[in-house]
């Protein structure tokens, strides 16, 4: 299968990031969403968020008093226990500090794999997508079969839209992101900005945040590979220090001649254990 990546700007490469390159695939469907139940067996994350797949995931319970998860149709609400024990510490956290119910976007497939559409990573249990809306009532099932994501980023990209921005979306970022378990969360640079400005002297936990494109109404959470997933590849640390300085500033300057291309990409060779599980249970 080829997939069609716009690589955005030189920023791209710098970051290191290439898996969360923004990716339109030319086929409908990937061999993964073949695969309609968890794979069993011992729960594992193998590969990398961008190339890889999972044994042993677990359905997100959809009843929860501290969260709600949206789009089940799309049946992306699977994850390695860490995920789904990171996302009810975090939604109990939420509702305990009356922030609101947390809103639940995709997670992974039930094995894992590449989706056909909206991600490069997610593939192998460990990164979820938390919305940047904290609603004080419950939504119904058809709100949360069609949500309607509040965009917090000014037209033109440089700032937050300050009727927009509450100061209970930076408590929830904040909590994520002093989560022992979380490695990085993405958020558009817009927001990155802000939460640079209100930290004050607390500012360990901007480390972890990281800017990307998009991400304009939510953020995307990631897991470190959990103790004894020999075959899970962690993401190189980022860079030391609060992040707020000099890289953050060059999200915003105009991108230099010829540094955006448009190419046709292979994705990479599937790890071995992925390749097997793909032949067994759907080629």
């Amino acid at each position: 299968m080829k997939t069609l990546c716009t690589i955005v700007g030189i920023k791209a490469v710098s970051a290191g990031l290439l898996a969360l390159a923004l990716c339109a695939p030319v086929m409908a469907a990937t061999p993964w969403q073949k695969i309609t139940h968890p794979v069993a067996g011992t729960p594992e994350a193998i590969g990398s968020y961008a190339n890889g797949c999972q044994v042993g995931a677990q359905p997100l319970p959809l009843n929860s008093p501290d969260y709600q998860v949206m789009r089940t149709d799309q049946r992306r609400y699977f994850g390695q226990p860490d995920l789904l024990a990171f996302i009810t510490r975090l939604g109990t956290q939420a509702q305990q500090k009356g922030l609101g119910t947390m809103l639940v976007g995709d997670m992974a497939m039930p094995a894992g794999g590449r989706f056909s559409s909206g991600h490069a990573s997610h593939q192998s249990g460990l990164d979820v997508d938390i919305w940047l809306q904290l609603p004080r009532q419950r939504w119904s099932e058809q709100m949360l079969l069609k949500p309607q994501p509040i965009d917090l980023v000014s037209a033109n990209g440089k700032s937050i839209v300050p009727s927009q921005w509450q100061p209970r979306i930076e408590t929830l970022i904040k909590m994520a992101a002093q989560d022992k378990e979380v490695v990085r969360i993405f958020v558009n640079p817009a927001i990155k900005q802000q939460l640079c400005l209100d930290a004050g002297t607390d500012r360990e936990w901007l480390h972890k945040v990281r800017p990307w494109f998009g991400h304009r109404a939510h953020m995307h959470v990631r897991l470190r590979c959990p103790v004894g997933n020999l075959e899970c590849e962690n993401q190189a640390p980022p860079p030391p220090g609060d992040g707020c300085g000099a890289e953050l500033q060059s999200w915003f300057l105009p991108p230099k001649p010829g540094s955006g291309t448009s190419v046709k990409k292979e994705p990479p060779p599937l790890p071995p254990s992925c390749q097997a599980l793909l032949d067994k249970h759907v080629l």
